[in-house]
């Protein structure tokens, strides 16, 4: 996963306002107590860090792999 999907994936799932704030300030104790940011800086794959924050926010599987595309064009 390239940095710019995981953050399409971010804003689809949190929004353009939530996610930047999201990613700032919320910890994730999986990724050894670094908040999303943190553990990007310090070269964590984004996938890794999706996915944790998929699991620690309860994002349904069905939308861990971003929305469907017919539904973000039509």
């Amino acid at each position: 996963m390239r940095i710019s999907h995981f953050w399409m994936l971010m804003n689809d799932e949190f929004g353009e306002t939530y996610a930047p704030t999201l990613a700032r300030d919320h910890v994730l104790g999986v990724l050894g107590g670094r908040t999303v940011m943190q553990a990007l800086d310090e070269g964590v794959h984004p996938r890794i860090v999706w996915l944790a924050l998929c699991e620690d926010m309860d994002v349904p599987q069905e939308r861990r792999l971003g929305r469907d595309v017919t539904s973000r064009h039509g």
